[in-house]
Parts: C-alpha cells; sequence; structure tokens
C-alpha cells in the first residue's frame, strides 16, 4: 500500500448514520473490504483537510517524537482544546492549517509527511470501530466494525481486498488499540457515568498526565511523589528516559489519585500521616468525604503494568474497600504532592 496515505479522513470525525455501510453491516475479525489508497486516484490527499481528528495519549507520544519536540512545544503549536461545559475530561484536536481548505499540518505534496507516526484514526480510515460499554466487572464490551462511505474517496471502488485482521496488521494499529483501550477506562470511568465532576485542579493533572508527558515527567521526579509509593528502582528509572512507561504509570497514577483504586501502594509512612491527619480533620470537623467507589461498589479495575512491556497488559479485578487509608491517600494525593511544587502543575 503506497506510504502516502490519504487517510487523513472522516475517522477522527463524528459519525452518524448516514456514514456507515449499510450494504455490509457489522464486520467482524475474518470479514472482507475493498479499498486502496494511492496517488492515482483523483481523491488522492483531498480527504486531509477540514476534519476533526481527535489525538490520544499515544497519539501524542507518537507524533511530538516524530517531530522532535517537547510535548509542551507539540500541543502549544498542533492543539486546540475545545472546551464545553458537558466535557468531562480534557479533549485533544488536531489543529487544522489556517488556508482555505483547512489542511492537515502534516499534510504534503506527496502525502502524510508522519505516516508512520500517523494518529490513530487515520490508520483506521475506511474503518469504524462500535462497542458496546464495558461491564462494571471489567468484561469489555462486544466490538465491531463497519465501513465509513464518503462520497469523496475512490479509493473504496478499488479492487484490492482485505479481511478486517489484515488492515490492523497492515496499518499497525495494535499498539493504538491497546492504549486507546487504557485511555478509555479512564474517560469512561464509572466516577463519570454516576455523575462524577473532577475539580479544575484535578482535571488539569488528568491533562498533564495523559498528554503533557514532559511536564508530568518534572512533577513525578521533582516532588515527592515517588517517596510516598512504592515503585520499582529499575521501572522508575526507565520512566526517566522511556514515554511509553512514563504513560502506563500516568495511567495507574490517575486511577488512583482520581477514583482511589488500588493502581499504586502507598508506603506505610504516608498511610500513616494520612491517617493522622483524616482524623484530627473527622475531630475537628466531622467525617471527610467518602472517595470514590461510593458505598456498594467495592471492585474496580486496575491495567496490569510491567517495566519491561510494550502497552498496558489485560484490566485485572481489584478488590478497594470505601473509607480506608488508600482512599484517604488518593482524596489528598494530588492537593498534598501538588502542595510541593507551590500547586498542580
Amino acid at each position: 500500500m503506497d506510504n502516502a496515505n490519504g487517510q487523513f479522513g472522516c475517522a477522527g470525525a463524528a459519525v452518524g448514520p448516514e456514514k456507515i455501510s449499510a450494504d455490509l453491516g457489522p464486520l467482524g475479525w475474518n470479514d472482507t473490504f475493498r479499498f486502496a489508497c494511492h496517488r492515482g486516484l483523483p481523491c488522492f490527499n483531498r480527504c486531509c483537510a477540514d476534519v476533526n481528528i481527535f489525538l490520544s495519549p499515544y497519539d501524542v507520544l507518537r507524533i511530538k517524537h516524530r517531530l522532535g519536540l517537547t510535548s509542551s512545544e507539540f500541543l502549544e503549536r498542533y492543539v486546540l482544546l475545545p472546551v464545553e461545559k458537558s466535557m468531562k475530561t480534557p479533549v485533544v484536536l488536531l489543529k487544522m492549517n489556517d488556508d482555505a481548505p483547512r489542511t492537515c499540518p502534516f499534510l504534503t505534496s506527496h502525502g502524510c509527511g508522519i505516516y508512520s507516526d500517523r494518529p490513530w484514526p487515520c490508520r483506521m480510515f475506511p474503518l469504524g470501530l462500535a462497542a458496546r460499554r464495558d461491564t462494571p466487572d471489567g468484561w469489555q464490551g462486544e466490538r465491531f466494525y463497519f465501513l465509513l462511505r464518503e462520497e469523496v474517496c475512490r479509493g473504496l471502488h478499488e479492487p484490492r481486498q482485505w479481511t478486517v485482521r489484515d488492515w490492523f496488521d497492515d496499518q499497525s494499529i495494535h499498539d493504538y488499540d491497546r492504549w486507546g483501550e487504557a485511555f478509555k477506562e479512564l474517560t469512561l470511568h464509572q466516577f463519570f457515568e454516576t455523575g462524577g465532576e473532577l475539580p479544575p485542579a484535578k482535571l488539569e493533572m488528568m491533562f498533564t498526565a495523559c498528554y503533557d508527558l514532559d511536564k508530568f515527567r518534572r512533577f513525578v521526579f521533582e516532588s515527592t511523589l515517588l517517596q510516598r509509593f512504592e515503585v520499582d528502582e529499575d521501572f522508575i528509572e526507565e520512566m526517566r528516559r522511556d514515554d511509553e512507561t512514563l504513560l502506563r504509570f500516568a495511567l495507574l497514577w490517575l486511577r488512583f489519585s482520581l477514583f482511589g483504586e488500588r493502581t499504586m501502594k502507598a508506603r506505610p509512612e504516608a498511610v500513616a500521616a494520612v491517617r493522622g491527619r483524616t482524623q484530627r480533620s473527622a475531630a475537628s470537623n466531622g467525617p471527610p468525604p467518602r472517595a470514590w467507589p461510593p458505598a456498594g461498589q467495592g471492585k474496580t479495575v486496575a491495567p496490569g503494568v510491567s517495566a519491561g512491556s510494550g502497552a498496558p497488559e489485560a484490566p485485572q479485578p481489584v478488590a478497594y474497600a470505601p473509607g480506608d487509608e488508600a482512599g484517604g491517600l488518593a482524596r489528598q494525593s494530588l492537593d498534598q504532592v501538588g502542595a510541593d511544587q507551590g500547586g498542580v502543575p
């Protein structure tokens, strides 16, 4: 397949019913479809303009490395941060050029200029993904795929035939997909499903930990965070130099600090300090607010992590007792650690 791929099309935009292929319906792993993209097509590069491409944390990691930028530099130059009252988590959108067709900033006359590090939506096109919600006990919802019918795209009429499995292999989608599932566990967490809202400081931490990894690395190593939690020394050293390792840690940290899940283990002295503060607070002001999850919802899931793995492992169930010391530490972790640097970064 031509490496000057025209796949920046509608895969990253909102998909309406009219875009779903009615003739094929849901596609399974071994079902087939026809598609090819190459310079000989009259539509070549036309789909790489005026589209909404939502970026995942892994997308940002890959592209900023490709461009030789820090995460902060990449976000400043290439990203829009839409803000709406209905948003419960940060959203990162690729900024199109200011020219009339609003072309992708990475488009060249030969096609995609970052082809091997292009975002997940661009790899997926012409496939769309639909899935049922995951169950509270950690089972992944059923997934299926469908064709996106873009009128401008002539590649859908090419004779080249693929299975969904072959397309994932050819476009190197698997790692992106695994990282996307790990991120989805944050953004679709039951905390939000039951009406929970994060205060501005925690929204800022979520944005920093997910998207601004170089800033998050400074937070990890220049605060007392690592003094408060038990983290393998080899894993710590790997976090200093490897962004994927740091992102794995960031996802674990967020699930602990935002939702009180036992994805991290606090040092005994840190737990004792929090217990003392909690007891003093209860004596003077009454009991503190109950940590997530609420009573009666004591089971959560946490992604596996190891220093030598590539993408996150499948979730494994862990027990959480609402109101215990780990939950108390989670409630105070952002404010407490952020205070070491004069506030949350």
